[in-house]
């Protein structure tokens, strides 16, 4: 299973429409490439589909929703609480993200790309918003994901949402043409 997660740092508490927004933008990049998404720690008390029928009714971005809503129809939605101990194991390898990434856990966008052709499960997390992801995250991490390569680039949230799916799947596609 290949999952992209997008980890809240906006507000904990209320919806703002950076939520929404972020999240219509990180649907239709998840639907497009093959990636599951997982909206981690969004301030939402309703059900799933009650989401997407929120996001939908509240931007036009993503066609509307659209691939949200085909997310979920496909099982392929995840919604959860920050976890304290880790993520379910169904998820797999935890990638973080980031512009700065610790020496011992640095994975190059090819690596990453290597293990998505040996299908095994990665959870590819992005903190949504200026904050960044949190410090125990980084801890958690199995890898350490610089998209531009050791460039050490800081990217807008969304800007880097379309980058990291689109270079990871660029790269797994060129490296299973020569598993043939």
């Amino acid at each position: 299973m290949l999952t992209l997660g997008l980890y809240n740092t906006y507000d904990k508490v209320k919806v703002v429409e950076a939520h929404y927004r972020g999240i219509a933008r990180g649907a239709p990049i998840a639907y497009a490439y093959g990636f599951n998404l997982a909206l981690v720690g969004f301030p939402y008390d309703f059900s799933q589909q009650e989401l997407v029928e929120f996001v939908k009714d509240n931007t036009t971005i993503g066609a509307s929703g659209l691939y949200l809503q085909k997310l979920f129809d496909e099982k392929r939605l995840y919604v959860m609480d920050v976890p304290e101990k880790g993520f379910p194991a169904q998820f797999g390898a935890l990638v973080a993200t980031t512009s700065h990434p610790e020496k011992k856990k640095q994975a190059s966008a090819d690596e990453i790309a290597g293990i998505m052709v040996n299908n095994k499960p990665l959870l590819i997390l992005i903190g949504l918003g200026r904050k960044g992801l949190p410090k125990e995250y980084f801890e958690m991490a199995h890898y350490h994901l610089d998209i531009t390569d050791g460039k050490g680039i800081s990217l807008e949230t969304c800007t880097a949402i379309g980058a990291i799916a689109a270079r990871l799947y660029t790269l797994a596609e060129y490296k299973k043409s020569f598993k043939k």
